[in-house]
């Protein structure tokens, strides 16, 4: 074997071992994160694990939207005692925090509880993000005791995940003047896009794993509108992303960049930088333009 080929080896030898050492550890930190005991409860069944590669034996319904950001692994544990219903512990490691907010932020509903950097609870389910995890809290039938409990094992949890994490930026540029609380979504896919919002059959506006994209609702005088916001890896592919929309979606407006669609309402499009900037049913022309206006002048300020 040539000295080449035994750099070659040893190099692989050592990628690997690091690899194997990194997913080993993350691996051990999740365990960490969860207290074996928490008023009464105690850990029950074997704990389980689940990767990107085995994410639909856990959640066989929704495993997609888990795969369509960045999520690398799962922990679940389950808590038991006598006489109370069970509870079950999962902690997702998202790879960012801008995707645990993301995740988090897919069907959020309710008013924060304060736990992490964004929590709720409804129905017995516990959510929560902080750093690159999201963590769900589930109990097996909702009474106080189980209630209380679920609280404190979100807390001892969250209080446990060193980093903190931040919001993506590009959420940051939506308009906080009538914007509806808590329906900021964050997201990559067309599918998710679509869930949100159906818009289109065809990924028209070319969103991908390298795209960010955050859609709201906005609560104005005449009624109901969405800002869209989609973020490129460079000026050229927003560009081409714009006038796809322009052309499939908005021809009728595709020289002014806004006009009034079938239903009533005003849809508008705009390019800045390397952002992508759509407001769809509008009450008017003139509640569409102060909004892309209003994120023009925040991305503007932001430098973005």
């Amino acid at each position: 074997m040539s000295v080449r080929e035994v750099g070659w080896s040893l190099a692989v030898l050592l990628w690997t071992f690091l690899t194997m050492t990194g997913c080993q550890t993350g691996q051990t930190h999740m365990h960490r994160l969860i207290p074996r005991e928490m008023a009464g409860w105690r850990a029950g069944d074997e704990d389980r694990s689940y990767d990107r590669e085995t994410i639909f034996d856990y959640i066989n319904g929704s495993g997609e939207v888990y795969l369509s950001y960045g999520f690398r692994r799962v922990f679940v544990r389950r808590f038991v005692k006598a006489g109370e219903p069970s509870i079950e512990v999962a902690v997702f490691d998202m790879g960012s925090p801008e995707d645990a907010f993301g995740i988090f932020s897919f069907e959020q509903e309710d008013a924060n509880l304060n736990i992490g950097e964004g929590s709720e609870y409804a129905a017995g389910l516990l959510r929560f993000w902080k750093g690159s995890f999201f963590v769900c809290v589930s109990v097996e039938r909702e009474t106080p005791s189980a209630e209380r409990a679920a609280v404190a094992l979100a807390e001892e949890i969250a209080g446990g995940i060193e980093a903190a994490g931040t919001r993506p930026s590009l959420v940051n540029l939506l308009p906080e003047e009538n914007l509806v609380a808590n329906s900021a979504r964050y997201f990559h896919q067309h599918a998710s896009l679509n869930y949100h919002y159906f818009l289109a059959d065809r990924n028209i506006l070319d969103l991908s794993e390298r795209t960010q994209a955050v859609i709201a609702q906005y609560r104005l005088a005449e009624g109901k509108s969405h800002l869209l916001l989609v973020a490129y890896p460079d000026a050229e592919k927003a560009e081409a992303a714009l006038d796809s929309f322009l052309a499939r979606y908005l021809p009728e407006g595709k020289a002014a960049g806004i006009a009034q669609t079938e239903d009533g309402g005003w849809t508008g499009a705009r390019l800045h930088e390397q952002l992508v900037i759509i407001v769809l049913d509008a009450p008017s022309r003139g509640d569409a333009e102060a909004l892309i206006q209003s994120v023009e002048s925040k991305a503007e300020a932001e430098n973005l």
